[in-house]
């Protein structure tokens, strides 16, 4: 299983210091016997190390431990300057203990004698292995970093949406109990809305999922409830939160006010889709109500009302229309889906 995997990636690129031409053929004869064989590219002195290193990137680089313009413990430090994570072993025929303790301490990963070449593949192979594995590691912990900060931000939104809820919600009840069933009701619909994003991973969310979620709490009325549009329309979670909220809003007042307060009457939420002179996408919705008592505008303007409208400008940018039709009330918001 191990080969297989390894058969399957990408060859990778090595940098090979070494001035001796005999030397350099008899490594990359040991080389070739790794799958797949690296890409090797030759340096014979600082200047075409330096060269090399300008003008590509190595997933490994061998050096000799001496040459006679320059010394592989300088293009240790180098590497290390540059590329503090890039394997760097030695290949030298002669490397004392004092050596190598130091070349270890400034960062090399390993070194093989001349005479023992054979060595060579297992030593690359088990460097590299070692390296991504150190580079998934990075990617995850700044994955990890990414998420919480993310997480950091959507929570401050999150709190900052319910101490508005709480504040509005006070000021429009007219008991303790009347508070308490809108601030409960108001405080499930947003955590509803959550709820969907964290199924799709808080990506887009398909339109037709934040409509059904957003009447499933009122099962009772679901069934006088109409959809029609077209399925796969995504939209934002900062779009799926504000319309999770705005349908609850209107659900409520239908239902204390509005066609659902009544035995006959029914609501009906359609949209389409379109798009601009300039080619970006809209979505247009509607809510239709019917067969309920005659609608009159209200003398006062309450939070639900504020949310539908104001809140559709300012979470959606939206342009959103209200009529007090007798027959039923009729609400429309066009927003962008990008």
């Amino acid at each position: 299983m191990v080969n297989e995997a390894m058969l399957q990636m990408e060859a990778s690129r090595l940098l090979l210091l070494e001035d001796s031409s005999v030397d350099a053929e008899l490594i990359e004869e040991q080389l070739s016997r790794i799958s797949p064989p690296p890409a090797v590219t030759r340096a014979v002195g600082k200047a075409s190390f330096m060269e090399a290193l300008e003008n590509q990137q190595f997933d490994i680089i061998l050096a000799d431990f001496s040459l006679p313009d320059f010394d592989g413990m300088s293009a240790l430090d180098v590497t290390m300057q540059r590329f503090p994570d890039t394997p760097f072993i030695f290949v030298s025929g002669i490397l004392g203990e004092d050596a190598a303790i130091d070349a270890f301490r400034r960062g090399a990963t390993d070194y093989v004698l001349k005479q023992r070449l054979a060595r060579l593949p297992s030593a690359v192979e088990r460097a590299l292995a070692e390296a991504r594995e150190k580079q998934e590691r990075k990617r995850a912990e700044i994955h990890k970093e990414l998420l919480v900060r993310e997480l950091s931000h959507r929570v401050k939104n999150t709190m900052a949406m319910v101490i508005s809820i709480i504040r509005r919600t006070a000021k429009g009840s007219t008991s303790v109990d009347d508070y308490q069933e809108r601030l409960v009701a108001r405080v499930t619909a947003l955590a509803e809305s959550h709820a969907l994003l964290f199924q799709s991973n808080w990506g887009e969310t398909d339109l037709k999922d934040v409509v059904k979620r957003a009447i499933e709490p009122h099962n009772s009325f679901a069934s006088r409830v109409e959809l029609e549009g077209p399925e796969g329309v995504q939209v934002s979670p900062k779009s799926a939160l504000a319309l999770g909220m705005i349908l609850h809003e209107l659900l409520t007042n239908a239902q204390k006010y509005g066609s659902l307060s009544g035995a006959h009457g029914k609501v009906e939420v359609f949209w389409k889709t379109q798009r601009d002179s300039q080619g970006r996408g809209h979505v247009d919705l509607r809510w239709q109500e019917s067969g309920g008592p005659p609608v009159s505008v209200p003398q006062e303007t309450g939070f639900g009302t504020t949310l539908i409208t104001k809140g559709a400008r300012y979470e959606l940018q939206a342009e959103s229309e209200i009529h007090y039709d007798q027959a039923g009330l009729q609400y429309q918001v066009a927003f962008p889906l990008d």
